[in-house]
């Protein structure tokens, strides 16, 4: 005996996320008051409804299921306080009356979707994602072409959600209702199975597998004891007639030739952003916030009272940005979208209505004045909450410890917010966890970002030099929650899920820099073990390597975790030995990686400039004067990088290395005529981009760098030119006078003349001569 044969079972479909549909069926609930509601949702997540109508639950939240092993794919129910499918849940635990879902199993579901998945990559043809059957897609809705399209322009709306909202939202007549929806989806439905079986494999077609489960499902239901008549089914529209008709439901050898995977389940807290379809969520509604308005306007009976609401709000949030706006102005907005209401036959204004009298009132014609506030007032900003414990994986569970324990539960929110750290201990207060509290929040920030979970986001902090100052920016989202459960394959607890995540980074690195960054996310994480474990690697890494960039690189690493001190409560003495031997190794080596193009000198003046600094920071420890050396043979030598030996050169001057004899010598032999440009201009900017004021007080260095520029030929003038260029750059507008006014009184013209004609705008002539620059032939230099 088929379900539809069992008569008296009654069918009632909706539209996912429907306001409208859910005050019909609640009046269809109190009206035939069923012992049994089953419900279109994963049939292995009954057990979650008593945590879904739990008193303190706050929708949106979403059930979601997850496989267990990797890799990890994940589906999602959600729904919203105006879901009729959560509203006949509710009634179902006030009334006493069994709640039940119907759909697939989630396990089914994810097993499905990888064959789909796999169908979408061999074919040209894109195959609905498995949340989203039965709703029309958002590319779909806005295509030109579609029959969703086709509909909204027989019906003269500007779209189909302005179509659907003003003959269903708007329709008051429980009986016309259905009737309409019944028809439209049957209508719909022949449409989309002859899609469906296109693009879908036969034996997979995926909604037919689902209406076939859920036949089975209602005949358990009727088997178990439940009169016909009393039990309700709740599904989407799509389904209503192919579980009405006299069709089989899915036999034992189906249900156990269906494709599955091993997965768990959870619920999560939503957000009214992941709903609205800006996310990308195809079963969403564009403005879950106004359909939530639309559901409060309805339970208080008084759904006329939509648009007064809807535009006080949108004035609100403009007189809340600082730009009046009278309540008169409000009083015309909502006559306005009434008289266009009407102009359309429709009883009330639908959103497109209301969003466009609030652009001629309430922005006085510009959208973009009201852009914000719309957003705001369709979209919102809600995010639900689930009661501590509920249905929750373990690292769920530790993480909202965590977050309760750290004081952070009010930043779980989907607006953004700014927190600034100090992990400097508080002696002003009494106990030790107060004492280090922006410490653990620091540590806890660290560990999710390093296992991807987006909820903190470090930004800088204003404090370079301050080690124990962080900046974040906090944001709570679903997809934050996503990450958090999809960890549990990776620990039980955050921190144990973290030291899984590095300790594996650690083995598959390969080189120094990257060992180095690794050590200083242990620490920054307080995982001591792992910092152990990245100095073994790095250490062995570093015993056959030449490569001095990265040397320097991971040297400036450790010299950072150095620098943290006692701050962050890791011991990182052991940590100076192993900063002592990448220091002189890249000290070695330094001479033989100069020998290096133009191209590649960039990464090693990084490197000199890393390694420089490390030695005046911790000179005390290193061998400094090692670091000298190493400088003044690369300064004298003329078979290395020119760039690579001024900047050398530049260090040793600053560091008062150089006497003013010296830098007179050696900028004679480097700018002497005869000299080709590559190397001379070369080497003055390696020399320019350090201490620019030494520099502008040595006249002798102007005064041969005017000579040697003069004593060049047309062709060599142009290659010295791009070298100029470059290390002029790096000069302030300040000193780019001060040089102007110095080569003035070497041309023997007034100084201030001369700077004005050389820091003024070029003219027409000389700006070609500099764009023909840029195609220059560089050749091997």
């Amino acid at each position: 005996m088929t379900a539809a044969a069992e008569a008296g079972v009654r069918i009632f479909g909706v539209r996912h996320l429907s306001p409208g549909g859910a005050r019909h069926l609640l009046d269809f609930l109190d009206e035939h008051k069923p012992t049994a509601v089953l419900i279109e949702g994963p049939g292995d997540a009954t057990d979650e409804i008593r945590h879904l109508t739990e008193g303190a639950t706050r929708p949106p939240v979403a059930i979601l299921a997850f496989t267990d092993q990797v890799p990890v794919r994940t589906v999602l129910w959600p729904f919203a306080v105006y879901s009729p499918e959560y509203q006949a849940m509710k009634w179902a635990r006030k009334h006493k009356a069994e709640a039940a879902f119907i759909d697939l199993p989630s396990s089914v579901t994810l097993g499905l979707q990888d064959i789909m998945n796999r169908s979408r990559a061999a074919g040209p043809e894109a195959v609905p994602s498995v949340d989203q059957a039965g709703e029309p897609e958002e590319a779909e809705v806005q295509d030109e072409e579609s029959v969703y399209s086709r509909i909204a322009q027989l019906a003269g709306e500007y779209d189909y959600d302005m179509y659907w909202e003003r003959n269903y939202e708007h329709n008051d007549s429980s009986g016309a209702y259905q009737a309409a929806i019944h028809a439209f989806s049957a209508q719909m439905r022949e449409l989309g199975e002859e899609k469906e079986l296109r693009e879908q494999p036969s034996e997979y077609a995926y909604n037919a597998l689902r209406e076939a489960y859920m036949r089975r499902q209602i005949q358990q239901a009727v088997a178990s004891g439940h009169k016909p008549e009393k039990i309700v089914v709740i599904c989407g529209a799509y389904h209503a007639s192919a579980l009405a008709a006299e069709l089989p439901p899915m036999s034992d050898e189906e249900l156990a030739a269906l494709p599955s995977r091993s997965t768990k389940l959870t619920l999560m807290p939503y957000s009214y952003y992941k709903l609205s379809t800006m996310s990308g969520y195809g079963a969403g509604n564009a403005a879950p916030h106004y359909f939530e308005m639309m559901w409060d306007a309805m339970a208080a009976g008084k759904p006329e009272e939509l648009p007064h609401r809807y535009l006080s709000a949108v004035a609100g949030h403009v007189r809340s940005g600082g730009t009046y706006r009278s309540t008169a102005e409000v009083i015309e907005a909502v006559r306005l979208a009434e008289s266009l209401a009407a102009l359309h036959g429709g009883s009330r204004p639908a959103l497109r209505d209301l969003r466009d009298a609030a652009q001629t009132l309430l922005g006085h014609g510009d959208l973009g004045a009201i852009a914000e506030p719309l957003a705001r007032v369709d979209v919102g900003t809600a995010i639900g909450y689930l009661p501590e414990g509920v249905s929750q994986t373990p690292i769920q569970d530790d993480l909202g410890r965590l977050l309760k324990q750290y004081k952070l539960e009010k930043y779980k929110t989907a607006v953004a917010s700014d927190l600034q750290l100090d992990l400097r201990e508080n002696r002003r207060v009494s106990s030790e966890q107060a004492a280090f509290l922006d410490l653990n929040r620091s540590v806890l920030f660290h560990r999710l970002s390093l296992l991807g979970i987006s909820f903190a986001r470090n930004r800088p902090s204003g404090q370079d030099s301050a080690t124990w100052a962080e900046h974040w920016v906090i944001q709570w989202s679903p997809e934050v929650e996503i990450q958090v459960v999809e960890s549990t394959l990776l620990g039980e607890t955050v921190e144990v899920a973290a030291a899984y995540v590095l300790r594996e980074k650690l083995q598959e690195c390969r080189s120094i820099a990257e060992a180095s960054v690794l050590i200083r996310i242990a620490c920054q994480c307080a995982m001591t073990a792992q910092m152990e474990e990245g100095t073994r690697v790095l250490q062995n890494l570093a015993a056959l390597s030449r490569d001095v960039v990265g040397m320097a690189a991971a040297a400036r690493e450790l010299s950072t975790i150095l620098s943290f001190g006692d701050i962050r409560k890791v011991d990182t003495a052991p940590l100076l030995p192993l900063l002592e031997e990448l220091f002189n190794r890249g000290c070695l080596f330094l001479l033989d990686a100069s020998s290096v193009n133009d191209e590649a000198a960039g990464a090693m003046l990084t490197a000199m400039n890393e390694l420089n600094g490390i030695s005046l920071e911790h000179g005390d420890k290193l061998d400094d004067g090692q670091w000298l050396q190493e400088l003044q043979q690369l300064a004298e030598r003329d078979d290395r990088n020119p760039r690579l030996s001024g900047y050398a050169c530049a260090i040793l001057l600053e560091r008062g290395s150089v006497s003013a004899g010296e830098l007179a010598a050696e900028v004679s032999r480097r700018l002497s005529p005869g000299i080709p440009a590559d190397l001379g201009a070369g080497w003055f900017e390696g020399l320019s981009m350090r201490g620019h004021y030494g520099l502008l007080s040595r006249m002798s260095l102007w005064e041969q760098l005017n000579d040697y520029i003069n004593a060049l030929d047309d062709d060599q003038f142009k290659r010295a030119l791009v070298f100029l260029r470059r290390a002029f750059s790096t000069f302030s507008p300040r000193e780019k006078t001060m040089i102007s006014e110095l080569l003035g009184e070497l041309w023997g013209v007034n100084s201030e003349q001369a700077a004005e004609v050389l820091t003024g705008e070029l003219k027409e002539e000389e700006a070609k001569m500099l764009d023909e620059l840029n195609d220059f032939d560089f050749g091997d230099f």
